[in-house]
């Protein structure tokens, strides 16, 4: 990289020195697009239930779900992602209602391509919020998940919400060999145009707990973990060796999971493959921001902005995020 000739000869500040200038030279920006919008789902009409620990979310009956979805093609916002909340009674040590075509997943998937087409569908294929254990797979005697016994039912599971209409499948459950077997499955029941967005590297994070507590698992969870599948939080290597795995598998995009505390990974990624590449912003980053702001430590509007576009700045083509509502209104208005 060649030096800037030293001062006076650079003044870096001329750049900063009004807002129009500081506009021209921007090097990276947020829009609405870049957003995919989160939501839980359950079942029942006219039920809305604010989840304690991530305020201004909630649960939504599929009623209460379509204004929403409604919003965010208003908005610009080009995804809406599904993560059910089911009955318990429906829970089970293998999680079989993951497969159900008539579960509360395909049903919803079903209304929102109907009712709001110009909206992308992205489903979670995993067997947590199903599974009586809250572990995202089939547990043997000793209480390891059997991995290609879930991957089995992660096909199903994906098969099902492709036959509803979902465009893009995303498995969060990091077994191995699961991108191949859901890519096949596709092809073979000639879903060629479902998109594959990977949880390549997903860690076992503590930054998860509010979602656990969204989608009715961490009861179900108790103390255990999930390190034997999730990514050891020192790893950097070991991502770029699974985000290679999923692209020869099949995946058409891949995703870092946590945001914030993993942007060196985005960056990693985005640098060593060149290709589309996504982060979550996921509870824990959205409940901290939310409770230093009910405090009044920071400036909601401000951090919330900053921190997605971080993101940006390190290499994602797009974030999930629970602020995607929020974060669309102020860019509409000009933030």
């Amino acid at each position: 990289m060649q030096l800037p000739a030293p001062y006076p000869a650079s003044r870096p500040r001329r750049l900063r020195r009004d807002a129009f200038t500081r506009a021209l030279v921007r090097e990276h920006r947020l829009h609405a697009s870049d957003l995919i919008y989160p939501v839980f789902v359950h079942e029942g009409e006219n039920r809305v239930e604010p989840i304690t620990p991530m305020p201004g979310v909630s649960r939504l009956s599929l009623d209460r779900l379509i204004p929403v979805a409604e919003e965010c093609v208003a908005l610009g916002i080009p995804v809406m992602a599904l993560f059910p909340a089911i009955e318990p009674g429906l829970k089970t040590p293998d999680g079989i209602e993951a497969t159900n075509p008539d579960g509360l997943i395909p049903r919803v998937v079903r209304a929102l391509k109907e009712r709001v087409p110009g909206l992308g569908v992205l489903t979670d294929v995993a067997l947590d919020p199903y599974t009586s254990h809250g572990q995202d797979g089939v547990l043997d005697e000793q209480g390891y998940i059997l991995n290609d016994r879930t991957v089995e039912l992660l096909k199903a599971q994906a098969l099902v919400q492709a036959r509803a209409g979902v465009d893009i499948v995303a498995p969060s459950d990091m077994m191995d060999g699961r991108i191949g077997a859901i890519r096949a499955a596709l092809e073979a029941d000639s879903h060629i145009h479902t998109r594959i967005m990977a949880y390549s590297a997903k860690y076992a994070s503590a930054f998860y707990g509010p979602f656990r507590d969204a989608v009715g698992s961490r009861t179900n969870l108790g103390k255990a973990d999930k390190k034997t599948y999730q990514m050891d939080p020192g790893n950097t290597d070991e991502a770029l060796r699974e985000v290679g795995l999923d692209l020869a598998e099949g995946a058409d995009m891949v995703m870092v999971k946590p945001g914030l505390p993993y942007l060196d990974i985005v960056r990693r990624v985005k640098d060593e493959f060149k290709v589309p590449t996504f982060a979550y912003q996921v509870s824990g980053e959205y409940a901290m921001i939310k409770a230093a702001a009910a405090n009044g430590w920071l400036d909601h509007d401000a951090v919330m902005l900053e921190a997605l576009l971080a993101f940006k700045r390190a290499g994602a083509d797009g974030i999930l995020t629970y602020f995607a509502m929020d974060a669309a209104r102020l860019l509409r208005d000009g933030a």
